[in-house]
């Protein structure tokens, strides 16, 4: 039988949660209730108290309750929680969390889930769910459920929120049970739109050599996604052919994925290709969202909700040595390679973006910037052509033999 840990505020939403336990198991699951709440009493009986959540951290609560700054008391449970909740879930002792909350509540709970594997469930059933929710689920896989009415006595409606809540988790409890975990070793790799036909050659080439291939689109979200799972250490090697994040951090786009694209595979060693695909553009939202400083640069329209920016020359060199930099920290085997005739499907000959004088710039600086002992593989061929795709898994396969 599955165990549910339930995280909550069981000083203020104590019945609600007890309302949920009761749910999960006439669904058949045994369930754990953890108290993080830090103002009165709990209102009900919590199977792990908030001094023991308190604990695993090291934390003296009744000392920062004294103080009586909920923003510091919320500040040290989210602290304290993952260590928790990492203990538990290590041990065996818990197959899925779920919480309920409002907003400190949910900064508590998905600080525990944010810390817990890919892959075990996790439910958040919040108040904050209709709105950005960014930074409470990170690059984790919690799924946010809008609790409709405040968490704040049982009526009609939190009550099927609940139940159906309950059920949902149940449900993917015993999904995650039943399905079998491959043995294929693992390969990440990174995609955009403009690279799409490059990485759907190279997983095929992949696959059939019996890797399993992850493939993360590098939206921001996704590259810093990538980043968290190759930091887990469950990725045997690394196909990272799409680094145009790195324009959006440089230049103000959207779709940054922030300062720390392309360390994770240098900290840990893995083989790991490095290309720089679609560095020729910087993503923005509808055209009337693009900064005023922009005006008079040559752009594309994408969809109606994405407009993309051409780099500059000037703005190539630039990005062609800080990528340079974060390989030149890689520990473990990695290969550059160049495609020569193009960095993206639009700026190959005949697209709108293409400009041989910016995409030389980013090349010439990777090279000068460059380790020495790293080797450069320049490839005559767009990025989405069969050559540069069999020559990218040539040599990372070449690197994990």
């Amino acid at each position: 039988m599955a165990t549910i840990a339930i995280i909550g505020t069981f000083d203020t939403k104590g019945q609600e949660h007890q309302f949920l336990a009761e749910a999960l198991k006439r669904l058949g699951k045994r369930t754990i209730l953890i108290d993080v709440g830090t103002g009165k009493a709990p209102s009900i009986q919590p199977d792990i108290t908030r001094h023991e959540v308190a604990q695993a951290a090291g934390l003296d609560l009744d000392t920062l309750m004294q103080q009586q700054d909920r923003g510091l008391c919320v500040e040290g449970m989210a602290g304290a929680i993952p260590i928790l909740m990492k203990k538990l879930v290590n041990q065996g002792a818990v197959q899925g969390v779920i919480a309920m909350g409002g907003g400190g509540g949910t900064s508590i709970a998905t600080a525990a889930m944010r810390a817990l594997p890919l892959g075990l469930p996790k439910l958040m059933i919040s108040t904050m769910a209709g709105g950005n929710v960014t930074a409470y689920i990170g690059t984790s896989d919690i799924l946010m459920m809008p609790s409709i009415v405040d968490v704040s006595g049982l009526n009609r409606i939190l009550c099927g929120v609940i139940e159906r809540g309950a059920a949902a988790m149940s449900g993917m409890v015993e999904a995650a049970a039943i399905k079998e975990p491959s043995s294929k070793p693992t390969i990440v790799a990174s995609m955009f739109g403009n690279t799409t036909g490059c990485v759907e050659m190279a997983r095929e080439q992949l696959e059939a050599a019996g890797y399993e291939v992850l493939v993360f689109h590098a939206t921001g979200t996704g590259g810093r996604a990538m980043e968290s799972l190759i930091e887990s250490g469950l990725v045997d090697g690394v196909l990272d052919i799409t680094a145009t994040e790195w324009a959006d951090e440089m230049l103000g786009g959207v779709l940054s994925a922030g300062p720390h694209r392309h360390e994770a595979a240098g900290r840990t060693g893995i083989p790991t290709i490095i290309a720089p695909g679609c560095l020729d553009m910087v993503n923005f939202h509808a055209p009337e969202t693009i900064p005023d400083h922009f005006q008079g640069r040559r752009f594309y329209a994408h969809n109606p909700q994405v407009t993309l920016m051409r780099t500059t020359p000037s703005e190539c060199a630039k990005l062609g040595k800080l990528l340079a930099d974060k390989i030149n920290a890689y520990t473990g085997p990695v290969t550059v390679l160049l495609p020569l005739e193009g960095i993206s499907v639009i700026s190959a000959p005949g697209g709108p973006f293409h400009d041989p004088q910016a995409d030389q710039q980013l090349f010439e600086s990777i090279r000068s910037h460059l380790r020495k002992d790293i080797p450069i593989l320049e490839i005559k061929a767009q990025i989405n052509e069969l050559a540069f795709a069999q020559a990218c898994c040539k040599a990372l396969l070449e690197h994990m033999a």
